[in-house]
């Protein structure tokens, strides 16, 4: 059995400096069990398999897998996957406007040309992080508990729990242990000067599904946006960097408009071909 595939890199104007997705875009056909196993052979923080839709309002159907097991929604593999279904003759039912079907539910994105973004989806949890989750961060990023200016769930799937620091190089500095978290997704953000090309620096761990830092994460750039937006921590629109601590350079464009919050960037080819699978 063959499948069309792509790899493409989602979150870069340059090529090899975002995150990376594996797509296989004929997956019809292919269980659980073989999808987890190709998923853990690519060694990528997602791989993706496209499958035809089964609700009428959606586009295609997509799976999303880590190393380690299946997420109900991520961010770079639906700008990634959108992408690479589009360059494989892809035709939304509506022009500039594809809807994919994934656990989570039912995910809009938008085809503005050079650039796509997904709507993104609502919290599973929100509210502040318990104290003795607090303590556990702060113990495994070596912090202390007064550089944290803002704390929240934001879990939009994969878990999120977040951590405001209050600048930048605050967040570029944590050499967290992973082994004290290995059951949790957190991602951690801090404001770069006013003036600067970024509003803010994002990192994110991930241990809980096998990824110790995610290079560059649209689903967490999609919940903390609701957050930093929704409390006025943030303007409407704004363009966030990550990945630079792992010498990429991921950019996430955050817009608000009329009470959903979008997630945009660059979403390139760069590999494509046939897998056999």
């Amino acid at each position: 059995m063959t499948s069309r595939f792509a790899q493409v890199d989602v979150f870069s104007a340059d090529p090899y400096r975002g995150n990376p997705v594996a797509v296989f875009l004929d997956a019809e056909g292919l269980d659980a069990a073989a999808m987890q196993r190709i998923a853990a052979w690519t060694n990528l923080s997602e791989t993706t398999f496209v499958l035809p839709p089964t609700v009428p309002e959606a586009d295609y159907r997509l799976r999303i897998f880590t190393p380690d097991g299946e997420l109900p929604f991520a961010g770079h593999p639906t700008l990634g996957s959108a992408r690479a279904w589009l360059e494989h003759g892809g035709q939304p039912q509506r022009a500039g406007a594809i809807v994919q079907e994934c656990q989570a539910g039912l995910v809009d994105v938008r085809d503005d040309g050079d650039r796509l973004s997904f709507a993104a989806p609502p919290r599973v949890r929100t509210g502040p992080l318990e104290a003795d989750l607090r303590a556990r961060i702060v113990a495994a990023f070596g912090i202390e508990e007064e550089q944290i200016v803002g704390h929240q769930w934001v879990d939009n799937g994969p878990g999120w729990a977040a951590l405001r620091l209050e600048t930048a190089d605050e967040v570029l500095a944590l050499e967290p242990d992973l082994s004290q978290i290995p059951d949790l997704a957190v991602g951690a953000v801090g404001a770069y000067p006013s003036g600067a090309e970024c509003a803010f620096e994002v990192r994110a761990f991930v241990p809980a599904v096998g990824v110790g830092e995610d290079p560059v994460t649209g689903s967490l750039n999609a919940s903390l946006g609701q957050w930093l937006i929704g409390s006025g921590q943030a303007p409407d629109r704004y363009t966030a960097s990550q990945g630079t601590a792992l010498g990429r350079s991921g950019r996430i464009e955050i817009t608000a408009e009329a009470g959903t919050v979008w997630v945009g960037g660059e979403a390139t080819v760069l590999f494509s071909g046939t897998a056999v699978i």
